[in-house]
């Protein structure tokens, strides 16, 4: 009897997990990826031509467009979309992290400004920050100590 209801668990379970195709989540991922780069590039192709922005002026006013671009998205709910049919492409740019800190301020902004949006905003991005930050400080630690002891010149 036991047996039995393990099998039946078993087929249960297989017949409600989802499958996945590694290889068309990729292609999806590459594909929206690519177009999140190939709009980033338009702005930075009229930033620089057009408008004869310097190199650098044009990347900033570029990170600047795909960031407001993101939050608007969340905020219309469209990026979200993007997202589920996107997966990886959407969330590692530049634009994936506007979204993470964009989404909990509009989920909680009814609890209000402090308890709402101040406590949630950084619910995603916040451990983002924090690791990013105490990794750079121990590879500048490292390379410190690497400087010191001559193994870098």
């Amino acid at each position: 009897m036991d047996e039995e209801k393990k099998k039946q668990y078993q087929d249960y379970v297989k017949e409600v997990t989802p499958t996945h195709s590694l290889p068309l989540l990729m292609c999806k991922a590459f594909l929206t990826g690519g177009v999140i780069c190939v709009i980033g590039q338009c702005i930075l192709n009229y930033c620089s031509g057009p408008l004869g922005m310097d190199k650098q002026t044009a990347g900033s006013w570029c990170s600047l467009l795909l960031i407001l671009l993101s939050v608007i998205l969340t905020g219309c709910n469209v990026y979200p979309s993007i997202v589920k049919w996107g997966g990886a492409g959407a969330l590692v740019p530049i634009t994936g992290f506007a979204n993470s800190v964009a989404a909990p301020c509009i989920e909680f902004k009814k609890e209000g400004q402090v308890f709402g949006i101040g406590c949630k905003i950084f619910t995603i991005a916040g451990p983002v920050i924090l690791y990013g930050i105490f990794t750079s400080w121990v590879l500048g630690i490292g390379y410190w100590i690497g400087m010191m002891m001559g193994w870098i010149r």
